[in-house]
Parts: C-alpha cells; structure tokens; sequence
C-alpha cells in the first residue's frame, strides 16, 4: 500500500491482481499436486475501487484510509445514525464505503461520474478471472452498504447515496461456486482451470472459522496489522451492540464484535522508530518490566479509532514522558494501551451479547509476542489460549469451501489446534485496573476537546 501525509491508504488493483497472480503463478509451477477440484478465497474487509470498461479508473483504498473523514459531517446530515448502525452493523467512519464512496465524489466528481461499477478486490479479482465479478454476503456484509437482517444491499442507504443498486454487483453466498476461468487464465493455471472457485469472504469472518471460533463458546481475539475481537452466532434476529459492529459469514452466520485499526503495526513502528530492531530482545526486556511502571499514558490511533469510539480522524497521543523515559518504556506502554482497547470491546461483548467463552488468540502480530499475550490476559482478567494455526484467516476459508462443497458436513466437527493458555496473573489487577482507569480519563479529554 501507498501512504500519504492526509491519511492516504491506497494501492493500484492491477497492480493488486499482478501480485496475487504471481503467487498462483508460483504455487501452480511448483509441479507435483494432486487433482485441485476447489479454490477458496479471502480478502480485506472495507476497501473499494471504481470501474470502467472492466478496468480499475480510481486506486483502491484501504480500510484504514482515513481521507474519507471529511465527508463524514456532511454525510450525517443524510442519516438517522441509529437507524444506520442497527440496519448495516455499520456506522458512518472513514473505513466504510458511504463516506469513501463520497469522498471520491468530492475529490474528482468528473472521474467520479464516469465509474460504472464499484466493487472491492475479490469483485475485480474474479472480474478479471472469470469475466464478471462475483460478491458474497460476507463481503458486502463489511460495506456499510448491506442490510444485515435481510441479507441484501440496504435501498434506505443506497437512496442516500450517489450510486445507485446497479453500479453494486448482485449477490451470492457462500454455495455459489464460479467455474470457467477466462482463456488466458485457464492456459495459465490448467490445474486450476476446472476447479470450483468460491466466493471471497472477509477476512475477520474467515479468522474465526479459522481458529475454531464458530460459535458464542469461543471468542476470537485476533492481532495482524490490526486488531479484532469478535464472536459469532447464529441467529434470526438481533440487536446490534452499541459502540460495535455486525458482519456475516453467511446467510446462516453472524458475526458481533469490535476492531481496532493498530495492532501489530503499532508493535513494528515503535520498533523501527524507537530503533528496536531484536524483537527477541524486546521480548525478553519487556516480560522483565513491571505493569505500568512507566507513568505514560498511550492513545494507540496511528491509524485512526474505530471501535468502539468511532473517531475515524483520532491520532496517537503520548502523554507522562520525563527525561528517564526509555525506547522500552514507551512500547510497554503502547502494547499496554492497545490492550486496553480491546478490554473496552470485550466488557461490551459481554453485557450486550451475554458472551463468556474461551478467548482464542490469532495473528502474526500476537502469536509473536508470548509477553503481550500475558498482557492482554492480566488486562482483560481472562485466560487466552493461543491458536498454533499460523494462518487461520486461510485455514478458515479452506474450511469454509470444505463445508459449502459438501466434503465437509459442519465446520464445528472439525479439530481446533491449540497452543499455551496464558492465564492472568491476578497480582498485577490493582496496577492495571488504575491504568485503564487514567486511559479512559485521557480518552475522554483528548476526544472531548
């Protein structure tokens, strides 16, 4: 991804579609694999990007493009909030595609008028592959442009919005299988070519399957670049938890929870700006340090806030350094701070969905850190297994095509591969509990001023 002084998170999807071809490209030179009857899909949550003449004309942004902000005040005018929130599990942010859809209206309104279709990257992906671009439930889910009670994009947000249902590719789940790759592509990939291809889902709904959290027995907690916290169920009808989201699997299955937009890239930018390149040295120095021993307290918005504040234009926001104040110090605090967040999400899950399951730990940006694992486990007073999946998000779209095929008859008979349960450590309670206390005081000056 490209970044810019104002917020920018973007990337060129043909340039996207080469690099992702590149990898099929290898997999597929590698030689000696069985018959391959399926191919599962999955990608980002909450990214966009206008089409022509089946050809990207506007870059794709990210989720974590927060550009979209300035539209936000305008665009509240055009909403009962409340309504929004409980029809799409969306609220207006800049992660969402009514701000970002207008945004690009704002920015180039005569490039913008000349888009005919929007989609995200698995839509220009299978556009490319197949001829026709293909979107589940799962990922329109993630839009804030779908009703997540009838399972179809919302005509009430579509009606206040600059686009209209046509320039939105229709619908399928996760059963619909495409086949018939385009003739360059069939040459290309011959293994592959008679395959069933299945529609991406979103990553964080790929994530749960994943780690075995498929159902309100498990939570799953989940640190790559970002962060997540998320349960799913299935239900028919609900209400949306305030101060957090609803995406779906599928028709059957729904997802309730929060996300934070830093996660591991906090932990890789305060190492290379800090000058804290041995994260094994990290790791050892920080499991030696006393909690919140610093006196400095974190607002951890380098990407902005989404859950469950929403303050899509938030920065981060040191305060308490003194002269003592080490490199170490202000990435224990940074760690500590996240964590924070995401004790706010899982005290919200709790009361509003009576959810008490076994927190799963996933993602790179966790599993890699024995030390913030604890942490989180000291801070949210649970204990937290750690998933040994190396990547759930692709374990769990395999297990999703498994199932959809029929080869598979339920998701939830398969195994869940566990690792270490960190258990917290009572002892440090008072210590983090008055922390959390001066987080959310510090919270609530930054944002109300």
């Amino acid at each position: 991804m490209k970044t810019s002084s104002d917020g920018g998170i973007y990337i060129n999807a043909d340039y996207l579609e080469q690099v992702v071809c590149s990898v099929i490209d290898e997999f597929c030179s590698a030689g000696g694999h069985p018959p391959i009857d399926h191919v599962a899909m999955t990608t980002f949550w909450h990214n966009v990007v206008g089409v022509r003449d089946g050809q990207a004309i506007t870059p794709l942004i990210s989720w974590a493009d927060t550009r979209p902000d300035s539209i936000l005040s305008e665009l509240g005018e055009r909403f009962d909030q409340q309504s929004l929130h409980q029809r799409t599990g969306c609220v207006l942010h800049a992660s969402y595609l009514p701000a970002k859809i207008c945004w690009f209206e704002q920015k180039d309104a005569k490039q913008f008028k000349q888009v005919e279709r929007w989609m995200s990257i698995s839509e220009y992906l299978f556009l490319k592959w197949f001829g026709t671009p293909t979107c589940s439930i799962s990922m329109a889910s993630g839009s804030g442009l779908f009703n997540q009670h009838v399972c179809d994009w919302d005509d009430e947000t579509l009606d206040a919005l600059p686009i209209t249902r046509s320039q939105l590719t229709e619908l399928c789940d996760i059963d619909e299988p495409v086949h018939g790759l385009m003739d360059s592509y069939a040459s290309r990939w011959p293994i592959l070519a008679e395959a069933s291809w299945y529609p991406a889902i979103g990553d964080g709904a790929s994530n749960n399957i994943g780690s075995g959290c498929y159902d309100d027995n498990r939570i799953a907690l989940m640190v790559g670049t970002s962060g997540a916290m998320r349960v799913m169920r299935k239900v028919e009808t609900f209400t949306i938890p305030n101060g957090l989201w609803c995406y779906r699997l599928d028709r059957r299955r729904t997802l309730f929870g929060g996300a934070l937009s830093n996660g591991g890239n906090i932990y890789n930018w305060l190492s290379h700006v800090l000058s804290l390149s041995n994260k094994e040295n990290i790791e050892e120095a920080l499991s030696t340090m006393s909690p919140d021993n610093h006196g400095i307290t974190v607002l951890p918005f380098w990407a902005g806030e989404r859950s469950p504040g929403w303050h899509s234009n938030a920065t981060a926001s040191i305060t308490g350094m003194t002269l003592h104040t080490t490199p170490l110090d202000i990435m224990q605090a940074s760690l500590e701070s996240t964590a924070f967040c995401f004790a706010n999400i899982y005290n919200r899950l709790c009361s509003s969905r009576h959810v008490s399951g076994e927190i799963v730990a996933s993602g790179a940006g966790l599993l890699q850190s024995p030390t913030w694992l604890q942490m989180l486990a000291d801070i949210l007073e649970q204990p937290i297994t750690a998933s040994s999946i190396a990547e759930a998000s692709s374990r769990g779209a395999a297990l999703v095509a498994l199932e959809a095929s029929g080869i598979l008859e339920d998701i939830s008979l398969t195994s869940v591969p566990r690792d270490k349960t960190y258990k917290p450590d009572l002892s440090k309670r008072a210590r983090y509990r008055k922390a959390l206390k001066r987080h959310k005081d510090f919270y609530d000056m930054m944002m109300d001023s």
